[in-house]
């Protein structure tokens, strides 16, 4: 059986991240499901973990959930982070660029090159992509870089004009990498549904989600802002459906 939690998978709260998973098995043993030990880390590629009929959790994005998942998975619930301005369960990318750019609007950006972390993202590429065509602008495709941290890098190396962070993992970023202090926010993307845990077809969802809900409980203060993590909700899958599917970079 496949157990994972691999969107905010920091090593600094690694620990963390650990104990919460140990909060979920247990009440996933309280409901006569059974779950592996420890976490399955690693994988350079999530699709065939996404899609695997042995997967018991993982957390995907709401890009791939509707261009490729759905259909092929059961969502279970979509963790709550508690993002300013955001309902609840839903999140936004930040805008960044350097501190030294001396454009001061986003309207200035026009044109400009976007780092992304890859092309099948909500934050990263979809997101900002939807936005600055509300707004009347385009953003070039810029280096494709494989991580939010490396498009922070991008961004604060000159690579790239602009990155668009998934907000939750800004506020990560902001605290853990020291990069963050050479970019500032330029905007702020609207707000969208989260990203979804998920399990293989078949299973019991409705438990795994309610084993997820008294694990959160169960974390100490220090943990759940450590993981700024506020509760799981549900977010129906017609909500990821209905958002625009962008070109391709």
């Amino acid at each position: 059986m496949i157990a994972a939690l691999p969107m905010y998978d920091r090593p600094e709260i690694r620990a963390v991240t650990d104990r919460y998973w140990q909060l979920i098995r247990q009440g996933l043993a309280t409901r006569g499901i059974p779950a592996p030990e420890t976490l399955r880390r690693g994988d350079a590629e999530l699709m065939p973990q996404w899609t695997s009929p042995d997967l018991l959790l993982s957390q995907t994005c709401g890009f791939p959930f509707r261009a490729r998942l759905h259909g092929q998975v059961a969502l279970v619930g979509t963790p709550d982070f508690g993002v300013n301005g955001c309902p609840p369960g839903y999140y936004r990318s930040v805008l960044i660029a350097r501190t030294d750019d001396p454009r001061t609007s986003l309207a200035e950006f026009d044109g400009a090159t976007l780092a992304y972390n890859d092309a099948l993202s909500q934050s990263g590429w979809a997101a900002p992509q939807n936005y600055a065509t509300a707004l009347g602008l385009a953003f070039r495709a810029g280096p494709a870089t494989g991580a939010h941290s490396a498009s922070l890098a991008a961004v604060a190396h000159g690579k790239a004009d602009l990155a668009a962070l998934d907000a939750v993992t800004w506020s990560l970023l902001s605290e853990h990498d020291p990069a963050a202090a050479s970019v500032r926010v330029i905007g702020q993307t609207d707000p969208t549904p989260g990203l979804p845990y998920i399990t293989a077809r078949g299973a019991d969802s409705a438990a795994i989600f309610d084993a997820i809900a008294a694990a959160i409980d169960r974390l100490n203060p220090a943990e759940r802002a450590a993981l700024r993590l506020k509760s799981i909700v549900r977010i129906p899958a017609e909500a990821y459906l209905s958002i625009p599917i962008p070109v391709a970079p």
